[in-house]
């Protein structure tokens, strides 16, 4: 059996040059000169599958080899599609940007579905729970609650839909009397967690899953507070109107759910398993 295509990329911190990636975005409704593959052409040369090299649980490489929850998932596809699955394993800088522009068919990672996003890509079904909670130092006595986060300085990737959704933690937060304090952002999660635990910022705001995992690495530093925000999902995303590939993907999810495969990868990555997934998502924010 021949060795499974898997290119590695420069690896950078996750989110880094953001403004460079945001720039990349522009670029097809600037120029239209790239478009994204036919399903007859990705059967005669391969389905080119981006995927990030350091967002655990989701993705990330250990030993030389890509593991994690979608790598699973790409080797259950490369034995369920009829053909060639080509992987590239890269930051995240370039992903959404690569699939927009057609040099990616598709970007197997946890892209939180946004309104912004939308407007140059499509979503398959939902793969997580994506709902934002923030984490704290597990020392900090002064926060037991969402109103004790009043006025105090929060750590948030730049460019991230999270940094997006900060408002709704405001709204909370005046509805108690109080306000959202100073925003610090940054490059990539690891470094926030860094600050956090310095005392530099007072919390930080992540996904449920990628907090859970945070906090079972490290269970003597930090400590997970609640939710604030409504419900978010990450998916995997496919250039604007690529509906015959939408339908494939979608086909592949359904059919991992119905067999069980779904719930076990979920449940060995995650600790949970989601069995309440929409099957679509049109997103508030």
């Amino acid at each position: 059996m021949p060795e499974p295509s898997i290119t590695f990329r420069k690896s950078f911190s996750r989110r880094l040059l953001l403004g460079l990636a945001a720039a990349q975005l522009a670029v097809p409704l600037l120029a239209g000169a790239v478009q994204a593959a036919s399903m007859d052409e990705i059967k005669k040369r391969g389905l080119i599958v981006a995927t990030e090299d350091d967002y655990r649980p989701f993705e990330f490489v250990k030993d030389g080899k890509p593991t994690g929850f979608d790598n699973e998932l790409i080797e259950d596809l490369r034995k369920y599609a009829p053909f060639e699955i080509k992987q590239e394993i890269l930051p995240w800088t370039g992903i959404l940007a690569g699939v927009s522009t057609g040099k990616y068919d598709v970007a197997i990672t946890a892209a939180i579905i946004t309104k912004e996003r939308k407007k140059s890509l499509d979503f398959t079904s939902p793969i997580a729970d994506a709902t934002h909670y923030y984490v704290k130092r597990k020392d900090d006595k002064s926060i037991s609650s969402i109103k004790d986060l009043n006025s105090k300085t929060v750590g948030v990737q730049a460019g991230s839909a999270l940094l997006g959704r900060l408002p709704e933690l405001g709204t909370m937060l005046e509805k108690e009397g109080g306000k959202l304090g100073k925003v610090v952002e940054y490059t990539s999660y690891p470094e926030a967690y860094q600050d956090l635990a310095l005392g530099r910022v007072d919390y930080v705001v992540n996904t449920i899953i990628n907090l859970k995992t945070l906090v079972a690495e490290k269970p003597a530093v930090f400590e997970m507070g609640q939710a604030v925000s409504g419900k978010s999902f990450p998916a995997w995303a496919v250039a604007k109107d690529n509906t015959a590939l939408i339908d494939f993907l979608n086909g592949f999810i359904a059919k991992e759910k119905e067999t069980g495969r779904f719930a076990e990868l979920q449940k060995k990555w995650f600790g949970e398993s989601f069995p309440d997934l929409p099957v679509s998502f049109e997103p508030e924010f």
